[in-house]
């Protein structure tokens, strides 16, 4: 009787694990994470001013929440470097930390918008500036393939998509939109009324004046008919 080999075993086993391998499911591919912003704009090019912005904001997180917590989308339109520069000297440092949020924010819009859609958009156009009260609204004209913006500061031309994906557009411009409210004189504040002088307490009012001065004159009228009648009884007594 033939003996078996001692590395037959390992054979039978090798083979087990083959075949038990080859009818495992394959693991299934990984979600893709969300679309970074700051990534498209630095492949795009000259937007680095743009990035630190929404860096140094906060506002390019807001982004990554918005796209995936939300199935509008959303559209931003990107300044270029030179739109930056364009700025008359100091305006960004003019502007406090909570208008440069509303400033980056005023350049997001709460949907999705393909060139297409621009054409029929209804103005005023809401933005992500001032939440859902929408008191950062801008205004847009198409004709043709020209699409404008405008702030009521600021006009700028939407240029060509840096990125879609249906989800999320990304176009560039050549001006830094400027909110209007950023340059609005607020109405002064009303001018605070004089209190008004209190009346001395040993003071009458004028109601009580009048009423002791016609008091008074009616006690004198009193004594003077008092009087009278008393000289004429005098008279009379005499010739009695």
């Amino acid at each position: 009787m033939k003996h078996l080999s001692p590395a037959f075993p390992l054979l039978l086993l090798f083979i087990y694990s083959t075949l038990t391998a080859a009818q495992s499911p394959a693991a299934a591919p990984a979600p893709p994470g969300p679309t970074n912003v700051t990534a498209i704009l630095e492949k795009a090019g000259q937007f680095t001013t743009f990035i630190r912005l929404l860096q140094n904001t906060k506002v390019a997180d807001q982004i990554t929440g918005a796209l995936n917590n939300s199935n509008q989308g959303l559209t931003i339109l990107a300044p270029t470097d030179s739109s930056f520069s364009n700025l008359k000297p100091g305006t960004l440092n003019s502007f406090t930390d909570e208008q440069k949020v509303q400033l980056i924010q005023f350049h997001i819009l709460p949907s999705f918008f393909s060139p297409s859609q621009f054409q029929a958009a209804s103005n005023p156009l809401r933005t992500q500036a001032g939440g859902s009260q929408g008191s950062f609204p801008l205004n847009v004209t198409a004709t043709g393939n020209s699409v404008n913006i405008t702030t009521g500061i600021t006009n700028a031309t939407v240029g060509n998509a840096i990125y879609t994906d249906g989800q999320l557009a990304v176009y560039q411009v050549d001006q830094v939109l400027l909110p209007l409210s950023f340059f609005m004189t607020p109405a002064p504040a009303p001018a605070p009324q004089k209190p008004k002088k209190a009346a001395r307490a040993d003071a009458p009012s004028g109601s009580d004046v009048s009423t002791t001065a016609d008091s008074s004159g009616a006690i004198c009228l009193s004594k003077k008919v008092i009087r009278a009648m008393a000289s004429v009884i005098l008279v009379l007594a005499a010739f009695t």
